[in-house]
């Protein structure tokens, strides 16, 4: 097999990139000719990303500082960790229905603001503490918006804190619906939760569909005193239709995990910088997930959540192998398998899937594949990528 180069863009779980062998593999923050880059954070969008790219591997969910639809144009897939770090996330969660429930932001505040030298602060204290009775969570209902893995594990941690919850996801996964706790109530639109909720947190991707999902036009909907909880991505919510919720008092608090410059000081604003998944655990498993996922890509071109491709994999049954991303057109598959007919390669397994507009097809052959051969192959219309993957040396 390969050597392979691979770009290490931020500081990832040393753990994880154990798991690249050091004989095969060479990750380091400075690669002219990389194969492969791993990223948290750091915003690629402006970044010259190489030619020899392969694959990019995001150690987290969301995948918003990618320019995942130029890869998609090259062939390339962007792969990420969804589910790895969703502990992490529905523990702070719950950290910030607590702190809004029992208004403990306000009530810190007050504490830190005693003078510790006066004489009378215990009467001060039993005084002020009468301003900042809250509520309990068990008992009042929490809608959930997108019943993904954070969403299916904060409505069961709600459930078993005695809280009725609703839930709301129109593309609801298979797997994402048997684990949801049966307890919950289905809501047939992002309005219902809205309108019956006293708790609504939010857990869904930031695409077109989902920008400003709660905006000026349905937040007047929130009963009284809602408490609205974003650890989902910034766009998700209107900022400016929170602010004018909150000053006329009818949203009780805003949770967030992005102190965006028109909310961060607003008194009934809990605002935290981003923290969902930050964790020792969460960096770990994402680091852990992606790594894995990249080689078995890079070395038999196994798909395993990719936000551009669709999930591929075949056992290998046959040392040579080809990996090719297309768009999603007709008789693709024809002419790959006519130019390998013409070069007198028997094809012993294939598999082919789509995914809107990309295509990914794995064929493994009985004998070598020739240069010439990959090259028709490269040069069909359509094709966006070839890889040879054999598992002795080509």
């Amino acid at each position: 097999m390969d050597h392979f180069n691979v770009l290490v863009l931020n500081q990832i779980s040393a753990n994880g990139l154990a798991r690249l062998p050091a004989d095969r593999y060479t990750a380091a923050k400075a690669l002219p000719q990389p194969d492969a880059v791993l990223v948290r954070s750091a915003d690629m969008h402006g970044m010259e990303i190489p030619a020899s790219v392969k694959a990019i591997a995001r150690a987290g969910a969301g995948t918003n500082n990618i320019p995942v639809k130029a890869m998609s144009q090259r062939g390339v897939p962007v792969f990420n960790a969804p589910g790895a770090n969703a502990n992490a996330v529905k523990e702070l969660v719950l950290t910030g229905m607590l702190l809004a429930a029992r208004n403990v932001p306000q009530a810190l505040r007050f504490v830190t603001g005693l003078d510790p030298a006066m004489a009378d602060m215990d009467r001060a204290v039993e005084e002020g503490k009468k301003a900042f009775a809250g509520i309990e969570l068990a008992g009042q209902t929490l809608g959930v918006i997108g019943l993904g893995k954070v969403g299916c594990l904060v409505a069961d941690a709600a459930i078993k804190l005695g809280m009725n919850v609703m839930g709301h996801d129109p593309e609801i996964t298979v797997d994402a619906a048997w684990s949801l706790p049966a307890q919950v109530r289905k809501a047939l639109s992002v309005s219902e939760v809205l309108r019956n909720a006293n708790f609504v947190t939010l857990h869904v991707p930031l695409v077109e569909a989902t920008r400003d999902l709660v905006n000026a036009d349905n937040i007047g909907l929130t009963r009284p005193g809602t408490v609205l909880l974003n650890f989902s991505r910034e766009g998700v919510v209107n900022d400016g239709a929170v602010l004018a919720a909150l000053n006329r008092q009818h949203l009780g608090w805003y949770v967030c995990d992005f102190p965006g410059p028109a909310i961060v000081r607003h008194e009934r604003v809990i605002a935290l910088p981003h923290l969902g998944a930050s964790t020792r655990e969460a960096e770990e498993n994402c680091a852990l997930m992606v790594v894995d996922q990249l080689r078995d890509y890079l070395e038999h071109g196994n798909v395993a959540n990719a936000v551009n491709f669709p999930a591929v994999a075949m056992a290998r049954e046959s040392a040579y192998r080809v990996a090719i991303a297309n768009a999603n057109v007709p008789n693709m598959l024809g002419q790959i398998s006519t130019a390998m007919a013409r070069a007198g390669l028997n094809i012993h397994n294939m598999v082919n899937k789509s995914r809107g507009d990309v295509a990914y097809t794995l064929v493994d052959v009985d004998s070598p594949v020739a240069a010439n051969v990959l090259a028709d192959i490269g040069a069909i219309e359509g094709v966006l990528a070839v890889r040879y993957l054999p598992l002795t040396p080509a």
